[in-house]
C-alpha cells in the first residue's frame, strides 16, 4: 500500500496557491483564466508543473493518442483538474480518477473555482 504523507508537503503548497489565486480573482471567471493563474503561482513557487499535459491511452500493446489532456499536472504526481461550473459532477469527477489511472499518478485534485469559499469546491482523490 503506498503512503501518501510523502505528498502532505506538496499538495499543501498546491492548494496554498489555488486559494491564493481565488482570493485574488474571486469566482466567476472562466476555467482557462483560473488555469493560467494557477500555472504562474506554481511556477513561481519553484514547483515544476505542466500545462495541458497529453496522456495516451495504451490499449492492448497500442498506444494511443486521444486528446486526453491533464490542466495541470505538478511535478508528474498530482494531477489537478480545473472547473468553472455552478457544480462539480459525476463526469468531472470521472475524469479525474481515469486520468490517475491512466497514468498511474498517485493523487489527484477537481478544483471548481466558482464558488463562494474554495473549500467547498475541492475534492482529491488518490489512486
Amino acid at each position: 500500500m503506498r503512503s501518501y504523507a510523502e505528498y502532505d508537503s506538496l499538495t499543501q503548497k498546491v492548494l496554498g496557491c489555488a486559494y491564493e489565486v481565488h482570493t485574488a480573482l474571486g469566482p466567476g471567471l472562466l476555467e482557462s483564466t483560473y488555469k493560467q493563474c494557477l500555472f504562474y503561482k506554481l511556477q513561481k513557487e519553484g514547483i515544476f508543473v505542466e500545462k495541458e499535459k497529453g496522456l495516451p491511452l495504451v490499449f492492448e500493446e497500442v498506444k494511443l493518442e486521444c486528446g486526453y489532456r491533464i490542466d495541470l499536472l505538478v511535478e508528474n504526481k498530482i494531477v489537478i483538474e480545473l472547473k468553472s461550473v455552478e457544480g462539480l459532477t459525476d463526469v468531472h469527477t470521472a475524469q479525474v480518477l481515469t486520468y490517475l489511472k491512466l497514468g498511474g499518478f498517485p493523487i489527484g485534485f477537481l478544483i471548481n473555482f466558482n464558488v463562494k469559499s474554495l473549500k467547498l469546491g475541492i475534492k482529491r482523490y488518490v489512486n
